[in-house]
């Protein structure tokens, strides 16, 4: 199971009024994706409004990461929601950044949650269908970006969209293929070398090892790499050129006009 190509994505546009989240000026040269927060996790509408800009002069997709109403916890802490209200906040954030998306004369290519809400919903089928149902309610053509073999991409297939299964650069995996927990330990790969080896091992033979040694089954149709985290940099580099080394394009999927 050998991937010919892959798109590399990164959450961006995270800070808010004088507090700085990321380094996405330096990264955006080295990803075909970016995940631009809407506000509600991260983000405020100058930075938002910035982020598209700059993306858009990168070449690099566009793409809205919407999460949990929850500044004070930058979307990551566990906040008990119902389907309904996933909807809402899917809806009312994707709709928002679409907006500046199109006062650059841009549009969205795809949707990622952010945070809790997407571990939750990776996990819940109908946190998932309705996150998946509001995207393309706000625009079918959208690519939905998921946990690889998640509720999150089976829910966005059934409702017709496009999907793009997503795999981990710089986090560690469970035996059901779920993220580690951050709060837990080894959650995080935090060298350059150990994160190569565990992309080119999902993009090249669909499989990574999780925290228990056992080989998890996954696709690898675009891959994180958290711009929050230090270095981002430098592990959007050294993953892109290794990606590179290995013959392996880089490039996003087409979203459906």
């Amino acid at each position: 199971m050998t991937a010919r190509s892959i798109d590399l994505n990164c959450d961006m546009g995270e800070s808010y009024g004088p507090w700085v989240m990321g380094d996405d000026l330096n990264v955006l040269p080295h990803v075909t994706s970016a995940n631009i927060a809407c506000g509600f996790h991260g983000g405020d509408p100058a930075i938002a409004r910035k982020t598209v800009a700059a993306a858009l002069a990168q070449g690099v997709a566009l793409g809205a990461h919407p999460g949990l109403n929850d500044l004070p916890g930058f979307g990551r802490r566990n906040i008990p929601i119902t389907p309904q209200e996933a909807y809402d906040i899917t809806v009312y954030q994707v709709g928002a950044l679409a907006g500046v998306a199109a006062s650059q004369g841009a549009r969205l290519h795809h949707v990622k949650a952010h945070g809790a809400l997407y571990n939750m919903a990776a996990k819940s089928a109908p946190l998932a269908e309705a996150i998946a149902r509001a995207v393309r309610d706000v625009d079918a053509g959208l690519v939905f970006y998921g946990l690889a073999g998640s509720a999150l991409v089976r829910a966005a297939e059934d409702v017709g969209l496009i999907t793009a299964s997503e795999v981990f650069a710089d986090r560690s995996y469970q035996a059901d293929g779920t993220l580690t927990p951050r709060g837990q330990p080894g959650a995080m790969i935090e060298t350059l070398e150990a994160s190569i080896a565990q992309v080119l091992r999902m993009v090249q033979e669909g499989k990574v090892r999780s925290a228990d040694g056992q080989d998890v089954t996954v696709r690898a149709d675009t891959l994180c790499i958290h711009g929050d985290q230090p270095g981002a940099v430098t592990f959007a580099r050294g993953i892109r050129a290794a990606l590179a080394d290995a013959g392996i394009a880089i490039r996003t999927m087409q979203r459906q006009a």
